[in-house]
């Protein structure tokens, strides 16, 4: 694993290379945009691959002020790139490989001479006829000092120089226009280098369809006055790459066909209106189609109960505001039960993990559904009790008594406005609407981030809504119009998710009190923002978890009640479990100052088999799920973040790099003759090819992760 660390402005970014066997790559530093507008935004380009990708985002290729620049700039032909700082290393390669040939490079070894390795031969090939085009080359060898000139050429970054170089390797006849043999030929090659096969078998007829619509008159394209239609080529292509890696390559003519007419069709809003919506449904279906079905049975119950009571005698009486307040409460009852599945977090951990569902349920947008849900519970109850306090119940105390004579199975006597308020039925209603509003309140993100309430404030006040569901049990209970048992059932609605909810909770308290947990390491790193990180033991042997999951840290010294969730950053394989907590809140700077007041020398830097110090008790429940957790199921992998978010990339990146090292290890016992490690990587691994981009303010946070022995995470 390679660090390479820059510094910009107030950033400092950090990218980290993971060499898998027979994969490699080369990987840039990240630049912030800075006041220079020239300035280059280095591209991790493939080794050995030539493809749209580098010319990523442009406009207008005749302009060097425009994003052309930025992507030209990235087009990376071979891995090194420096000119002359590169050209030692392709000097000395070519005398290694002309030493039987008179001092003369054959066409063949070009591509290994200058760094791709043999498995580019062909697209060396290429690179070489282009090159020789250019400086008049008829041979199919050249000496040194035409390699320096070969090497001057595509090592040069200026925007020109790649951008004739690209067009060198496209217009094969040197005639300055681009055919629907030579579209074909950038088609086919892209698709060979980047192992897309579907793309590879179309090629004729992608190569029509971009001819038919970037030149309708079938006129061969210039490439000095038509960078506009390259940019559209480039992006289909892309979109192509894209389709075929998730392997829905059946619409792949429909696709080349609407990017490359999408500049005529964005002028209409109709259709950018469709297309926007299209897209929309595509990326989110899955949050859709629940929010769909979520709606659609609210609607349902909504329906049913207000045809209920339309054909109830108190319709007679309080017209629809019955029926509204009525539908309403049905409403409400599903939300106040769906409301507690979102976060029973054992079970969504269960269903994310062991089951298929996650293909279509976005379990990663559970306290997302949740916070929806809770926006249902609160317009569901302001229409029931709107419609009760200033509809329903002036018409009741306002009814002939020919009217209310329909309800005396309900009422003994016609009841005033005060005597249905305090009854049983409105004290509990107007309880739980004041608990309610106080919860929601101090659940809102600009007071649960104040520091007058903070984060104290919203966990107290949401555990009020155990008063609220038994206040809502007893509202259901005694209800004016419904007198039989069948017909009250909100608890019908909240018998399971209220059970399931209550052993969520004793699971968790019961797993953190008997799963002792003893801190072994204890470091204060210094900073605008210090970060406290603690190395413990694992509960036990069993206690098992994947990278980039997280769990929840108890501390009785600073709350016994409060539980904060935190990235998991050690390993599965590593004998210890760790987290890495920034004092941004009240609770977090509460245990920064704890921790470091008991460590030996206020920094923390306790290791263990030294005398154990007074560390502050510490319990943990967990692990649970998170979206970080899948990315074994992917080959290539881009891990971002941003200061401490990085905390879950650390884990997974310690986590790959166990991995290939098992990995590594069978194949060499394999190949002594040995039965190998007997499959100890993770047979679910798939990763051959991760990146890491790390942004921090300050050059210090690259020491957070840092072992024992001073090497990085």
């Amino acid at each position: 694993m390679e660090v390479q660390k820059m510094k910009t402005d107030d950033h400092v970014s950090d990218d980290i290379k993971l060499d898998v066997p027979d994969d490699s790559d080369a990987v840039h530093g990240v630049k912030t945009t800075g006041e220079d507008a020239q300035s280059a935004l280095h591209a991790e380009g493939e080794e050995n691959r030539f493809s749209f990708r580098a010319l990523h985002s442009f406009k207008s290729l005749r302009a060097p002020n425009s994003a052309a620049l930025h992507a030209l700039t990235g087009l990376k032909f071979i891995r090194q790139t420096d000119g002359s700082a590169g050209w030692p290393d392709v000097e000395k390669s070519f005398q290694q490989l002309t030493d039987s040939t008179n001092g003369l490079l054959p066409r063949s070894r070009f591509a290994e001479c200058i760094g791709m390795g043999q498995e580019s031969n062909e697209f060396g090939g290429k690179l070489f006829d282009a090159l020789a085009r250019r400086w008049e080359i008829k041979d199919d060898s050249i000496n040194k000092a035409q390699l320096k000139q070969f090497w001057d050429q595509i090592s040069d970054e200026s925007f020109y120089s790649r951008l004739q170089t690209f067009f060198d390797m496209v217009d094969k006849d040197a005639d300055g226009r681009i055919t629907e043999e030579e579209v074909k030929e950038i088609i086919t090659l892209s698709a060979s280098t980047n192992n897309l096969s579907n793309i590879q078998k179309q090629a004729d007829e992608y190569a029509a369809l971009i001819m038919e619509a970037l030149d309708p008159k079938n006129n061969p394209l210039n490439y000095g006055e038509s960078g506009e239609q390259v940019h559209k080529l480039e992006m289909v292509l892309l979109e192509a790459s894209k389709q075929t890696t998730r392997g829905d390559s059946k619409n792949l003519s429909q696709l080349l066909s609407e990017q490359l007419r999408r500049p005529a069709l964005e002028n209409n809003p109709l259709i950018r209106c469709c297309q926007g919506t299209k897209y929309l449904l595509k990326d989110n279906w899955r949050r859709v189609w629940i929010i769909a079905l979520w709606v659609g049975v609210m609607l349902g119950l909504f329906a049913y109960k207000f045809v209920q009571y339309r054909n109830r005698a108190a319709y007679q009486v309080m017209g629809h505001c019955v029926c509204m307040a009525k539908g309403a409460a049905e409403t409400l009852k599903l939300n106040m039960a769906l409301i507690l599945l979102p976060v029973c977090r054992n079970t969504m951990t269960w269903l994310r993990n062991k089951t298929k569902l996650s293909v279509i349920v976005p379990f990663d947008d559970n306290l997302n559904f949740h916070m929806v849900v809770a926006v249902g519970v609160a317009v569901g109850t302001g229409i029931h009790v709107v419609y009760h306090m200033a509809c329903d119940f002036p018409r009741l105390i306002h009814a002939s008594s020919d009217r209310f004579a329909l309800l005396e199975p309900y009422f003994k006597e016609q009841p005033s406005y005060w005597e249905l308020v305090k009854g049983v039925e409105g004290v509990t209603g107007i309880l739980m609407v004041v608990l309610m509003v106080i919860a929601f309140t101090l659940a809102t993100p600009w007071l649960r981030r104040g520091k007058l309430t903070g984060f104290n404030a919203f966990w107290y006040s949401h555990h009020l809504f155990v008063i609220v569901y038994a206040l809502l049990v007893v509202h259901g209970l005694y209800l004016y119009l419904s007198k039989e048992w069948y017909q009250k059932t909100t608890w019908m609605y909240l018998a399971v998710p209220v059970v399931l909810y209550a052993l969520e909770r004793l699971t968790r308290a019961f797993r953190s009190s008997i799963q002792p947990v003893w801190i072994v390491k204890a470091v204060d790193y210094p900073g605008r923002r210090g970060v406290l990180a603690l190395h413990m033991q694992k509960p036990d042997k069993d206690f098992e978890y994947r990278s980039g999951q997280y769990m929840f840290v108890n501390c009785p010294a600073v709350s016994p009640f409060e539980w904060h969730p935190f990235s998991i950053t050690s390993a599965p394989r590593d004998d210890y479990l760790s987290v890495h907590i920034q004092a941004v809140g009240d609770w977090t700077r509460q245990i920064k100052k704890v921790f470091s007041e008991a460590s030996p020398s206020g920094k923390g830097g306790y290791s263990e088999g030294e005398n154990r110090p007074n560390f502050p008790k510490v319990l943990i429940d967990g692990p649970y799920g998170a979206p970080a957790q899948e990315y074994k199921n992917y080959e290539v992998v881009m891990l971002v973040g941003l200061g401490i978010g990085a905390t879950p990339m650390i884990s997974i990146v310690k986590d790959i790099l166990h991995n290939i090292k098992e990995m590594e290890e069978e194949e060499n016992a394999d190949m002594e003759g040995g039965n190998g490690a007997g499959g100890k990587y993770d047979n679910e691994f798939k990763t051959r090819r991760a990146y890491f981009y790390w942004m921090t303010r300050e050059q210090d946070s690259f020491h957070w992760f840092e072992g024992g022995d001073g090497r990085g995470g």
